[in-house]
């Protein structure tokens, strides 16, 4: 497989700049379309970063698009009944006949995270155990009728919902984080999916993936890698590192180092970017998601199209 390249709507900082429009937002999709990108990405979040909800946005998209497949980057199940999740997937998988990856996560252990959960009616000890659950059910209506399940967490009893998704069997689903949990369930969907926090990181932990997919019996190939990373362009080294962190810190209200700890970031001239994301490519990764920290969003997604992309050997 060929490494694809996605670029992520940036839902979440048009709300924090006071402007909700989904025009632009929708702009830059068409505009990523256009460039040559490969997909175009959506982050979800309920109250603790609030943002544009992705799935509806994703059918406004999906209905102005003809090529880029639409990702959640990530979206979070256990927020989430599973019946009407999967009514609502099957629905837009079907608009964007087929073109629909589901990113997903448990969500981190933050205070704002916690009371967002809250906010929802959901226990947030009780996460990971419904996001489990809501993934197999999910899987499980878009794939036949007259579905039963019984856990810790949901009860089903002869339930059908159409229509069934586009791709038999329902979208691929790739597992976001980079915790024990996610490297585990990892080998039983489509893609791991980390935030990060580094090149060395996926390359040590990836084939561990694989190996467990093999182990499972499934292909060597039936888990693919991808990345989400974060990066500032400028000839000015000083300057893309000032823009992150400025991003960083407005966008998490927490330290620019604090967060690189934790996720992939770069800053500096695009040559320098085009280095360190070949790495990711040579380290396994088929799918690489670029954030922009702050700027001119259309801009920095017709210069990566044009003086990034084409420095990178897709392997």
């Amino acid at each position: 497989m060929a490494t694809e390249f996605g670029v992520l709507i940036p839902t979440r900082e048009a709300i924090m700049s006071g402007r909700p429009e989904a025009g632009p937002l929708l702009a830059m999709a068409d505009r990523a379309e256009a460039a040559g990108f490969d997909a175009v990405w959506i982050g979800d979040s309920i109250t603790a970063r609030p943002r544009h909800e992705p799935l509806t946005l994703m059918a406004a998209i999906a209905g102005r698009t003809k090529r880029v497949r639409l990702g959640t980057g990530v979206l979070l199940p256990a927020l989430r009944p599973p019946v009407p999740l999967a009514h609502i997937v099957g629905t837009l998988d079907r608009v964007a006949e087929g073109r629909i990856i589901l990113g997903v996560g448990y969500a981190s252990d933050t205070p704002a995270i916690r009371k967002e959960f809250a906010a929802v009616g959901v226990p947030f000890e009780r996460r990971v155990g419904r996001f489990l659950e809501v993934l197999e059910i999910c899987r499980a209506l878009w794939s036949r009728d007259n579905v039963s399940f019984s856990g810790k967490h949901f009860t089903l009893e002869g339930v059908t919902v159409e229509p069934k998704t586009h791709r038999p069997g329902g979208p691929p689903i790739w597992i976001g984080g980079s915790g024990p949990t996610a490297l585990r369930e990892a080998a039983r969907f489509d893609a791991w999916f980390p935030t990060g926090p580094s090149v060395e990181f996926f390359a040590e932990k990836f084939p561990g993936v694989q190996a467990a997919a093999r182990a499972a019996g499934r292909p060597a190939d039936a888990v693919s890698g991808a990345a989400y990373l974060t990066v500032a362009f400028d000839a000015d080294a000083r300057a893309a590192e000032r823009r992150l962190h400025g991003f960083l810190e407005t966008y998490y209200a927490m330290p620019a180092q604090a967060m690189m700890a934790r996720q992939a970031t770069y800053a500096g001239p695009i040559e320098g970017c085009a280095e360190w994301m070949q790495r990711w490519i040579d380290a396994g990764a088929r799918h690489l998601v670029l954030r922009f920290a702050g700027g001119d969003q259309l801009a920095q997604v017709d210069e990566a199209a044009k003086k990034l992309l084409p420095r990178l050997t897709r392997r």
